[in-house]
């Protein structure tokens, strides 16, 4: 976590983000009005393992235990975008923790390329945008601690492939259906106590 995150006014963005059905909404229209920018020939894609990830992922029994151990209320803000390939894959298993959490977690979503400020208090490795990014807020929206971009074991196959100057999108991607968000559900029972 860089200094900066200490002046951030945490409670003005998440009042400005919207909510899971919102950015879901949002990305459909996007995929509708045929976005023309350079990540738009991902956002179908994105898309669809988002949708099924929303049908079907089901979280593991000790990731329940520890929302239903969630004492304390907090607001969680995810830095995000359509076009990420990560955030398709880990976006749905935060939002059906927030909706497991019987109102104890406050979910929200923020868009990086539209708040700088607050990505580049969350840079990856103290230099990357990537994400998402999510944030752990107190009731007062100071900040807990923040999570991301990615399970640990994808974030070191990412940083090996780039060292070789390979492209990490496939093998990166290829992890994720083998893994089946088991290493996610693992960091998000972690990321919970």
């Amino acid at each position: 976590m860089q200094d900066s995150s200490k002046t951030i006014d945490y409670k003005s963005y998440f009042d400005r983000a919207i909510s899971y059905r919102q950015y879901l909404a949002n990305f459909q229209a996007e995929i509708d009005m045929g976005d023309k920018s350079k990540f738009a020939e991902y956002l179908p894609q994105n898309w669809s393992r988002q949708s099924r990830l929303d049908r079907k992922i089901k979280l593991r029994e000790d990731l329940i235990s520890a929302i239903d151990h969630v004492d304390q209320p907090s607001n969680w803000l995810v830095i995000t975008e359509h076009w990420c390939g990560d955030a398709s894959q880990i976006n749905p298993v935060i939002n059906k923790i927030a909706e497991l959490s019987s109102g104890k977690i406050n979910l929200k979503f923020i868009y990086r390329d539209e708040n700088e400020e607050l990505i580049d208090a969350h840079l990856t490795d103290g230099r990357s945008r990537s994400i998402p990014i999510l944030i752990q807020l107190d009731e007062d929206y100071n900040l807990i601690k923040s999570y991301g971009p990615r399970p640990a074991e994808a974030q070191q196959l990412v940083k090996s492939l780039l060292a070789a100057g390979e492209s990490y999108n496939i093998p990166l991607h290829t992890w994720y259906a083998r893994n089946k968000q088991q290493a996610l559900q693992d960091d998000m029972v972690s990321f919970m106590k």
